[in-house]
């Protein structure tokens, strides 16, 4: 993904000193003269996120709906709702999909961004119940699969993704 940015340091500092991206290449781009940081977490792609200077200050609000970055576990989804509130990001939404944990918030520029971690149910989208991160991963766990279990679709999320499967 590729975003024009009004401050290009800023930015580039918020997404490698939070999220913990990676700057892998840097210059100025040759068909247009803005600035461009291109970073990843992934060694094996060059760039999961390019940043762009230049953006006009009288442009609207971002198209963007979302960055969203997939964690491993809610371990990890905790720490880094820790990190992004440490860092002074304010109104954090930690919200319980039944299909994932996602923690929203916004970046420095106003460009949404969700940390999520997939749960291993389904359950019909959309939905999002207020969760607390910081609970223990036990007790998140119960919760979510009580709530999952009320779903009408609800179903062990590997019998979903061979529906999907199917269809393709």
């Amino acid at each position: 993904m590729g975003i024009n940015v009004y401050d290009i340091k800023k930015m580039e500092k918020f997404y490698t000193e939070v999220i913990g991206l990676v700057v892998t290449d840097r210059g100025v781009g040759k068909n247009f003269k803005a600035e461009l940081v291109f970073m990843s977490v992934n060694p094996d792609t060059h760039h999961q996120v390019a940043l762009a200077s230049g953006r006009d200050v009288n442009s609207p609000r971002s198209t963007i709906n979302q960055i969203s970055f997939s964690l491993e576990s809610l371990d990890e989804l905790r720490e880094m709702y820790r990190a992004v509130r440490d860092y002074g990001v304010q109104a954090l939404k930690p919200l319980n999909h039944g299909v994932s944990w996602s923690v929203y918030f916004f970046d420095p520029e106003g460009n949404t961004v969700e940390l999520y971690v997939d749960s291993p149910w389904y359950i019909g989208q959309p939905h999002g119940d207020l969760f607390d991160p910081e609970l223990p991963t036990e007790q998140i766990m119960a919760d979510t699969l009580a709530m999952c279990e009320k779903d009408p679709e609800f179903r062990p999320i590997e019998e979903f993704r061979e529906s999907v499967r199917i269809q393709l």
